[in-house]
């Protein structure tokens, strides 16, 4: 039997509401305890000064594997989460082929077996090539594995198919993950629309397009019952709605981008194309709302929306490029900066958003160190002070905003099921 103790870090389990200076054990890739240990153990790692906590989990990434290996490999893109304190990532069902049946939601668990690196849940498609019309083998999906269904980054515009993807998914318990907008307000649109765009000359995406397919999202949730999971918010209108909408016990949760909460339109004044992403950076009013939602338990989860894309692709103009940052590695380090430097959220808030939230929205077993619970772990240095350079990223696409950023704070070291996977 193998065992570790990790020595005198802070452990932050929001799962469990501890907050606590102590070692944790574990043994044969479970958890055995946290408390004051004195037993010998097999490896011994020093968390003096740092942050223990359960393995981040970003719920929503693009692997791009299979069709799009030149963006990412599942194996690039999990070893990228490692490097960012990510030990489980749920990855989207965009592929070529889509995961839309049975076969390709195994070829993703083969794959992400065969990496051995951070633990791989795919999401299937909920209807079939992701386009909309007609629903995908949705039992044959949650037999294969798959943890949550959703059409990527295409909205699900067919209210008939998004009630119906309601009530079958109902019946496996499995949540729909939509991205709210209005294809129509947003077709051909490259940014927030608003003063800047105006100035600018491009296009706008507005807030409205997203107000109003979350409106339509929650009334279906209330008509069938069923699970609704509405990705990367970023407007005042949805976060108010999706707030009542808890308020009255429907079953709806939303997650965020730390770009979203980080940085506003204006930075499309460069046209760098790194700031180009969907749902596109908004006003500050908007930003403010996204926060208030951190804080007050309406947004649950912070996810990347890892995007990678090949240079090429990212290297054209503005109006042709493709949507997307590559978030994994920087996932922590900007929620840091923006969340608990200027004391938005606490550690433990913060840590709950990355871990227990995610998990609970997924179903998945992680995102705790309960007993018995596998020892996923991450241990951060809260104080390291480093520069993001997105040319030393594992990830294969260098496509980030925050290239450069000076940031305070970074996963030290990572276990997956007891075993140290990444160490800096």
């Amino acid at each position: 039997m193998t065992s570790t103790r990790i020595r005198g870090g802070r452990v932050i389990d929001p799962s469990q509401g501890i907050d606590t200076v102590a070692d944790l054990v574990l043994q044969d890739g479970k958890v055995v305890s946290i408390g004051t240990s004195t037993a010998a153990a097999d490896v011994e790692i020093d968390a003096t000064d740092m942050i223990v906590c359960p393995g981040l989990i970003d719920m929503h990434v693009s692997l791009r594997e299979p069709g799009f290996e030149e963006d990412e490999t599942i194996a690039t893109g999990a070893a990228a989460a490692l490097a960012g304190g990510i030990t489980s990532v749920a990855c989207m069902p965009d592929t070529q082929p889509v995961v839309d049946n049975r076969a390709a939601a195994e070829f993703i668990i083969l794959q992400a077996g065969r990496a051995g690196l951070a633990n791989v849940f795919p999401l299937g498609a909920v209807t079939k090539d992701c386009n909309g019309e007609e629903l995908a083998e949705i039992g044959q999906l949650v037999e294969a594995g798959v943890v949550a269904f959703s059409d990527a980054t295409r909205p699900l515009a067919n209210a008939e198919i998004m009630r119906r993807a309601l009530e079958y998914c109902g019946m496996f318990n499995r949540p729909i993950f939509n991205h709210p907008a209005v294809p129509e307000l947003v077709h051909g649109g490259v940014m927030h629309e608003d003063y800047v765009s105006t100035e600018l000359g491009l296009r706008g995406m507005p807030a409205a397009a997203e107000d109003i397919a979350v409106g339509r999202d929650i009334a279906l949730a209330k008509v069938t019952g069923g699970r609704v999971h509405l990705q990367t918010i970023s407007s005042l209108g949805s976060i108010d709605q999706i707030r009542r909408a808890k308020a009255a016990g429907l079953r709806v949760t939303a997650e965020i981008t730390p770009h979203n909460f980080t940085l506003m339109d204006d930075r499309l004044r460069t046209f760098n194309s790194n700031y180009k992403v969907d749902p596109p950076l908004r006003t500050a009013d908007h930003l403010a709302a996204c926060i208030e939602g951190l804080q007050d338990g309406t947004i649950d989860a912070i996810c990347s929306d890892h995007q990678p894309f090949a240079p090429e692709k990212k290297s054209r103009e503005l109006n042709l490029v493709p949507f997307g940052a590559s978030g994994l590695e920087t996932l922590l380090p900007i929620s840091i900066a923006s969340l608990i430097e200027p004391g938005h959220l606490d550690w433990p808030q913060l840590i709950g958003k990355l871990t227990n939230g995610p998990a609970k929205i997924l179903g998945i077993p992680k995102g705790t160190l309960a007993t018995g619970a596998d020892a996923d772990v991450t241990i951060i240095d809260p104080q390291v002070e480093w520069t993001i350079d997105a040319a030393q990223f594992r990830s294969r696409g260098h496509n980030t905003p925050f290239d450069g950023w000076k940031v305070r704070g970074r996963a030290r070291t990572v276990l997956v099921a007891g075993v140290v996977a990444y160490e800096v």
